[in-house]
């Protein structure tokens, strides 16, 4: 039989596949503009155009793929692997490499449109930090996932998941219930119910229609400055922003970058398989390597957010999409980042409305850590949950919550008639650090240990999880090893060594031997298990 490149079924894969990329570029513009503070000619001249050539090559290649396949098989069921922006890398640069590198600059002494940019060159750095290890990845994948138990992978994707992409979404929902409760019901619906509309509408399409509706309805929308009119904006080459960021950023983000890297390839390896298992076969080596040159040419055209295979090929071949929907994917996202058109959407569809498919992105992945491992592994991947949440906990409420303690102090000296600049306050920041951890200590919340466990905590969560495994299995050797890697990575700086600046807790890279010396001595007490330890009859493994 002759494969075609657009099928019917691929009008139902494209809606499906634009829409989850259009709600990452809806993330990105949000969090750009108001959490980074980017000025509109790096985020629409720079970031999407760079987003855009890493999309097109990716979808371009994996269509080609499909095509060649299908050519040399003879087949015309051939589904094309689906591919677009890392959502949990998105979140991750954003939150733990972006946010932390402008408040770190504007301690310095930078300007906010300063901080901003060098926030920017830091995102463009861990994105060729993790393109570099996805094309790496390519050659040594295989390895990657025998070495490393699958709940450690997922259970620390899974705590990202739940804190950095889900929580803050759902306080939202609640704030704003219409919208957030009715699109939440709607995307519940259609893929916890694995029901479709009627006529074979997308429901992620329903659920934003609805949603931007209700939001117009209630003033939620339109944005408060309307976009003008439409002009290209053609990718161009970032070297120099480049080099600025190695300059200042490579070392200090590894903890983050490395483990994103590798999730990345060990995400997109399964995703591999998992088209495998639904009859369509692609070479692992190549389809991971074009997943990291993909990545290296967003950051060297601008943009800072790694491009990743999707999951969820079974489900796009059982629409009947083929190969043409990933053709169309990579130009409707091409045309809508070169002509600014995202601008005149952002507008219009306020980030409430599609809120609710970034909450079940959340879920799918957090439940993925427990469904695919053995029901054994559940206490690793539970412990591998943990330092995310804690990390979020240290990081969104407590941080947030001392700088809104403290402007709001200011602003009453400042209505009583007392003037407070911005050296009284940045001082004070420091002054008050003894009281801030004194007084919490006094209610039991020990905030010097959420400040260290922050730090790195991607790294924690995968050694505890791992080590977790290999004590469920009694490899206690195995499980020493993980510890021993964590007293390793505490005494490089990677993990757990903070320092105080005038407005934040950040990495500190200078031993933390307090936290090796434990991880030390966890790993001789596992190792020891051996000799003093016997199985408990009947209790299994």
């Amino acid at each position: 039989m002759k494969a075609r490149w657009f099928v019917r079924g691929d009008i139902d894969g494209f809606f499906g596949l634009a829409l989850d990329n259009l709600v990452q570029l809806l993330l990105i513009d949000s969090l750009c503009r108001y959490v980074i503070g980017l000025p509109e000619d790096i985020l629409y001249g720079r970031i999407l155009p760079g987003a855009a050539v890493s999309l097109l090559v990716g979808n371009l290649f994996y269509s080609w793929q499909a095509m060649k396949i299908a050519r040399e098989t003879g087949r015309d069921d051939i589904c094309a692997l689906p591919y677009g922006i890392n959502t949990v890398s998105l979140f991750a640069h954003v939150f733990l490499v972006m946010l932390p590198a402008k408040i770190l600059a504007m301690q310095a002494g930078a300007d906010e449109e300063a901080a901003a940019r060098i926030a920017w060159q830091a995102g463009l750095v861990a994105c060729v930090g993790s393109g570099l290890i996805e094309f790496a990845g390519a050659f040594v994948a295989e390895k990657i996932r025998k070495a490393t138990p699958r709940a450690a992978l997922l259970s620390t994707l899974a705590g990202i998941a739940l804190t950095f992409i889900s929580l803050g979404f759902i306080y939202r929902t609640f704030a704003r219930p219409i919208v957030g409760l009715t699109t939440l019901g709607i995307v519940m619906l259609i893929y916890f119910g694995k029901v479709r509309f009627k006529g074979r509408i997308p429901g992620g399409l329903v659920a934003v229609a609805i949603g931007t509706g209700l939001a117009w309805m209630l003033g939620i929308a339109p944005g408060e400055n309307q976009p003008g009119g439409i002009s290209l904006h053609l990718p161009i080459p970032v070297f120099g922003d480049l080099l600025k960021g190695f300059g200042g950023h490579f070392t200090t983000y590894m903890s983050v970058i490395i483990p994103m890297g590798l999730f990345n390839v060990i995400g997109s390896l399964q995703n591999i398989e998992s088209a495998e298992a639904a009859g369509d076969k692609f070479d692992t080596r190549t389809s991971l390597a074009v997943n990291g040159i993909g990545t290296l040419c967003a950051a060297v055209f601008g943009s800072c957010f790694p491009t990743t295979i999707y999951i969820g090929h079974p489900g796009w071949k059982g629409l009947g999409a083929r190969i043409g929907y990933s053709v169309l994917n990579g130009a409707f996202i091409t045309i809508i980042c070169l002509t600014g058109t995202l601008a005149h959407i952002v507008w219009a569809v306020p980030i409430d409305a599609g809120m609710a498919i970034v909450i079940w992105i959340g879920i799918v992945i957090t439940a993925q850590a427990f469904q695919a491992t053995p029901r054994e592994h559940a206490p690793a991947v539970v412990i591998g949950l943990l330092p995310a949440v804690g990390a979020w906990g240290a990081t969104i409420l407590i941080k947030n919550s001392l700088r809104v303690g403290m402007t709001a102090s200011h602003k009453m000296y400042k209505d009583a008639g007392e003037f407070i600049n911005d050296e009284v306050k940045q001082k004070s920041f420091l002054d008050a650090k003894e009281i801030f951890l004194d007084e919490f200590q006094k209610m039991d919340v020990w905030v010097h240990g959420a400040f260290a466990l922050e730090q790195g905590f991607i790294f924690t969560a995968m050694l505890l999880s791992a080590a977790t495994v290999s004590i469920i299995e009694r490899k206690f050797f195995a499980a020493a090893v993980w510890a021993w890697i964590g007293a390793a990575l505490s005494i490089a700086g990677l993990m757990h060594a903070y320092q105080w600046t005038p407005g934040d807790t950040a990495i500190h890279l200078t031993p933390a031997w307090e936290w090796a010396m434990a991880y030390a001595i966890m790993g001789a007490c596992f190792l020891a298990a051996k000799w003093v330890t016997e199985p408990v009859e009947g209790a299994g493994h």
